[in-house]
């Protein structure tokens, strides 16, 4: 590595509810993108000729969030036109993946500056809208021993012998945090109102935090997962799995992540393309890393990750500050803090998907936005960022304050 990649600036919209009741139902997943970047650009007066590229995770690139979207939101936007756009998809890390891949230009010296993160309107472009083999060919099914995610997380939970009521327990946590986090101003700093054309406010804070959840009100909800199991992939699960007898369905809406729209973008660039844009670094990324895991639970891949990169990095998790472990599931932030020994007290310290919704392609840009706020509040000063992810990988990113 040639260059330090230090990160500028993080910002994020409000998660609005994915349906069409939804407070960000009328904004197209471009005017997300277009309000974020007019914001970066405004809140830094930044020259945007000095942006080499625009990398933008997006899992469902289709109707109005395919053709590239990276690139035209930077059209819409307004940039420089000489500032590039490439649209990725590595489903749930999408928006990480991005990050790490900008700090990889930069840190290899191909680009000084680059915006990262991800977009996802989850209440315009249902998920899954892409189709693709994994989910459609039979042959690819079988191959692969696809089951969907739910069954997966059960079947975690199962091996990890948590009950219905830790799980509950653990979503209830997520939406108090929440809404703590909110009632006490620390998402003020970074999260962008959204307005229409008109200039009239859409969404400026999270829309499906519960505060007022409790493990009695989530033990009326019945198991999400039950029906996909008796149509066979609990046999799958049982057909590996052989040292469980049955797969304990304790998953539900009220403790899996909730389907949102939102948005998020990080400025990401070396200490020459800083200084000559007059910005201040906040943090730099140290180490990120990837890995592929099993992909019949699918679930259990940012463990190994985490681990990947602290190994690079010279590092142990107890050098940890703070952790963003992505609340797909409750029970993948549970395993993964177990299996590291870390508690959750450091954990998703402000609440997470469960409280505030996954918005696929931009969740992951997100959590980076939320830890760098949360350790220059604590003042602390290393964090760990890490998802689970479809097809069975993980993802995981390790930052410094500077």
């Amino acid at each position: 590595m040639t260059e330090t990649a230090y990160i500028y600036d993080s910002i994020r919209t409000p998660r609005g509810k994915g349906k069409k009741d939804g407070s960000l139902y009328q904004a197209t997943p471009i005017w997300l993108v277009r309000t974020l970047l007019k914001e970066m650009q405004q809140r830094h007066n930044l020259d945007t000729s000095l942006v080499d590229d625009v990398v933008l995770g997006c899992v469902t690139p289709v109707g109005e969030q395919g053709s590239d979207i990276a690139r035209v939101a930077v059209l819409d936007a307004g940039w420089a036109q000489t500032v590039a756009g490439v649209t990725l998809s590595r489903y749930c890390a999408s928006g990480l993946e991005s990050i790490n891949l900008a700090a990889a230009k930069v840190m290899s010296g191909m680009e000084d500056m680059v915006v990262a993160g991800g977009v996802e309107s989850m209440s315009r472009i249902p998920m899954g809208s892409d189709g693709g083999a994994w989910y459609m060919d039979p042959r690819v099914n079988d191959v692969t021993g696809f089951v969907p995610q739910g069954v997966g997380a059960d079947t975690s939970a199962t091996l990890e012998g948590f009950s219905r009521t830790d799980v509950d327990e653990f979503a209830t946590e997520s939406h108090r945090r929440a809404a703590n986090a909110w009632e006490q101003g620390y998402y003020d700093k970074s999260v962008v109102p959204v307005k229409d054309l008109n200039g009239m406010l859409l969404l400026d804070k999270d829309e499906t935090i519960r505060p007022n959840t409790n493990v009695e009100t989530l033990a009326g909800l019945n198991p999400s997962f039950v029906m996909p199991g008796k149509m066979g992939f609990d046999n799958t699960i049982l057909g590996k799995y052989t040292t469980i007898e049955k797969v304990n369905h304790v998953h539900h809406a009220g403790n899996s992540s909730g389907i949102v729209d939102g948005a998020s973008l990080c400025l990401i660039g070396s200490a020459a393309a800083g200084k000559k844009a007059g910005l201040k670094p906040r943090a730099k990324i140290t180490m990120a890393a990837v890995i592929g895991s099993e992909p019949m639970i699918m679930l259990t891949g940012p463990t190994p990750a985490c681990q990947k990169a602290l190994d690079k990095a010279g590092m142990k998790a107890s050098d940890i500050d703070l952790w963003e472990i992505n609340e797909a599931f409750a029970a993948v932030p549970m395993k993964t803090a177990r299996d590291f020994g870390v508690s959750l007290d450091i954990v998703n310290v402000n609440g997470g998907a469960i409280a505030m919704g996954h918005p696929l392609g931009a969740t992951g840009a997100i959590l980076m936005t939320t830890v760098l706020d949360e350790l220059e509040r604590r003042d602390l000063k290393t964090a760990m960022v890490t998802l689970c992810v479809g097809a069975g990988m993980g993802i995981a990113t390790i930052i410094e304050r500077v």
